[in-house]
């Protein structure tokens, strides 16, 4: 049972979005990240990421005084190490230890992969223009980025605006469960009705995505960096992280950056107490929990133990039909939430012209088949209705 959001690292103001605002810049000990991680955009055009980076001197990670530090760090690394693997024609496969031994202790210290994963490329990169303003677009910027423009920050941002207005949900989520356990059928629609209303702004902020990304340049400048090494035909071995003694010289296999990474969705299925067939794609949502920080996962973890607001408007639904129907609300918020998230990846991918091997358009970022997995999800929710 959640007592307190603060013991998750979640707020009711800005979900799973950092109580502070994520740190822009590294101290100057370690300015040689900062100025690849500022370059990318000027050494990818011209080709030299890797020479660039193959340069780095070896750095301290241990030297970082805080969190906040080490997840801007985390930022930089993750950046920089994707843009040198995709960076070019033909990926590498190998990782010089100036860059995987630091990222693999800032990894390791973080409770995630050394991958760039959603919290690095979203949650932890952002900056208000405004620092006595909301974190919504408008007030927000993007930190770091591969190529820039337009496209690239927008859809950074939508993701981040997402986070940010869906804390009131999660607010209403640890309500709905402490009125289930004091019986108060009243109370638990409150919070649901909050959920229903949350879920609605959080899809309308989703559907401003076309207004400032396009699909194609989407697919073709932001989307070929996000790549993992997990069932990629491009790296079907994995990738070698130099000197990393834990992992012995053998190749590694992570799964790219990917929406299914957010613990905000996960965390709503958990509560509504949505559940997916016990098949592949549920081993996948499983797995990519690992990707997530671990206070977040802890938060689903401690949601999905109940008690079951679902099972409580079973029992209370012909005494409070309202009860019912704020449940089906929320529901469908989620299931409309995953429909458009399902047109888009048709949209911004499986239609786009694939032309090559590195940035295949059956399979998503996260090396999995896509548009069969988002489909099922969106079906399994809207079934969860309760008549």
């Amino acid at each position: 049972m959640v007592k307190d959001l603060d013991e998750f690292e979640v707020t009711a103001e800005r979900g799973f979005l950092p109580k502070l605002d994520p740190l822009d810049r590294l101290p100057s000990d370690f300015e040689p990240w900062e100025a690849i991680a500022h370059d990318l955009p000027r050494l990818l055009a011209a080709g030299k990421v890797r020479p660039a980076i193959e340069s780095l001197p070896v750095l301290d990670a241990s030297r970082l005084a805080d969190e906040r530090q080490i997840r801007r760090a985390m930022v930089a690394l993750s950046f920089v190490a994707h843009a040198y693997v995709w960076g070019e024609p033909n990926p590498v496969v190998r990782i010089p230890a100036a860059l995987s031994v630091p990222w693999y202790r800032l990894s390791q210290g973080l409770g995630r992969p050394p991958v760039l994963s959603y919290a690095s490329y979203a949650l932890d990169n952002w900056k208000r223009l405004d620092p006595e303003g909301p974190a919504e677009l408008g007030n927000i910027v993007v930190l770091q980025h591969f190529l820039g423009g337009l496209d690239e920050q927008w859809f950074i941002l939508i993701h981040v605006a997402i986070e940010a207005k869906a804390g009131r949900a999660l607010a209403a989520v640890v309500g709905a469960q402490k009125a289930v356990l004091t019986d108060s059928p009243a109370e638990v629609t409150g919070h649901l009705d909050v959920v229903a209303q949350t879920l609605k702004t959080v899809h309308e902020i989703l559907l401003r995505m076309p207004e400032g990304c396009d699909p194609y340049i989407y697919y073709n400048r932001v989307r070929p960096y996000l790549h993992g090494w997990a069932n990629h035909p491009s790296l079907p071995e994995g990738i070698v992280y130099e000197v990393v003694d834990d992992y012995g010289g053998k190749p590694q296999s992570f799964r790219g950056e990917t929406g299914a990474q957010s613990s905000l969705i996960a965390l709503l299925d958990a509560a509504l107490g949505v559940t997916h067939a016990e098949d592949l794609l549920h081993t996948y949502l499983i797995e990519m929990r690992n990707y997530m920080p671990p206070k977040h996962r802890a938060f689903i973890d401690a949601v999905e133990a109940g008690p079951s607001i679902r099972n409580y408007v079973l029992q209370r639904r012909a005494t409070s039909p309202s009860l019912r129907d704020a449940y089906n609300a929320a529901v469908d918020g989620l299931s409309h939430f995953r429909s458009t998230h399902l047109e888009y990846a048709d949209r911004y991918i499986f239609r786009q012209s694939q032309r090559g091997v590195h940035n295949p358009v059956a399979v998503g970022t996260g090396g999995t088949p896509f548009i069969p997995y988002l489909r099922k999800h969106r079906d399994e929710t809207a079934k969860h209705r309760i008549k």
